[in-house]
């Protein structure tokens, strides 16, 4: 009833001392944002560290000022096509760093499918993230998006959820375009996700977990919560070329 890291030393450190350090790293490079509420949501990239770790940051450290003690972790499932959502049907998670608590909670479109999870990296990687600012004293909700209604599992979710349930959308944005041209199709996302534009975005958003953001913004709009842009970058910004590069984007749902 253990998964074990499936891309501990790929796409993160697989060392514990070196891994620590690397997520200190970003943590301390990036900046302080402030929002003018209580964070209970957000968008975050899940690339390799090196290329999106930066980014991601930016959000875990906000996270780290409140933090909850359960995390529901949506994002889309790279491997294996399956309708609606489904958790990994494990009692813990393993990573370099420690083990993790899984909540479950099926029902609705939500089911249980082990072997989705398995090679999966999107949720992964945001546990050692939340290991570093949080300790042990958390556990996730870890779900992968299939073929479903955003709207539908947003309330599947919301059903499930404390009232203090944190909520991670898990997803890259635009894949193997030239430097500019990413720039310019990533500001669609930058603009309409943190303004919960769901039309704007379902219809011109270009990111490979659009379900699992659609699905934070469903609950963001349903429950009030306003938006905002914490950092975009692209991988031509922190280790790759310019050519064909991948975007990245961090945003935060918070309540007034």
């Amino acid at each position: 009833m253990i998964r074990p890291p499936a891309v501990a030393g790929a796409f993160y450190p697989g060392d514990e001392a070196e891994l620590k350090a690397t997520i200190e790293e970003y943590l301390s490079a990036a900046k302080e944002v402030k929002l003018e509420g209580r964070i209970r949501g957000m968008v975050v990239p899940h690339a390799g560290y090196v290329y999106s770790g930066p980014i991601a940051a930016y959000g875990y450290k906000l996270l780290a000022k409140q933090k909850p003690k359960e995390i529901a972790i949506l994002g889309p499932s790279h491997y294996a096509m399956f309708p609606g959502a489904c958790e990994s049907g494990f009692q813990f998670w393993d990573t370099p760093l420690g083990r993790v608590k899984v909540k479950s909670a099926t029902g609705g479109p939500i089911s249980v499918f082990p072997t989705a999870h398995g090679p999966e990296h999107c949720l992964e990687v945001q546990l050692p993230f939340l290991q570093a600012i949080l300790g042990e004293k958390f556990e996730v909700w870890p779900l992968l998006c299939g073929e479903v209604d955003p709207e539908e599992l947003a309330d599947a979710v919301m059903e499930r959820m404390d009232k203090d349930t944190f909520i991670i959308a898990s997803s890259d944005l635009s894949h193997y375009k030239s430097y500019d041209t990413a720039r310019k199709i990533d500001a669609i996302a930058n603009e309409s996700v943190p303004a919960l534009d769901i039309a704007r975005f379902e219809r011109e958003g270009d990111a490979c977990g659009k379900t699992a953001i659609l699905t934070l913004m469903h609950i963001a709009k349903k429950k009030k919560w306003k938006g905002k842009l914490l950092d975009y970058r692209n991988s031509g910004d922190t280790a790759g070329p310019k050519d064909q590069v991948v975007g990245y984007g961090c945003y935060a749902f918070y309540s007034k």
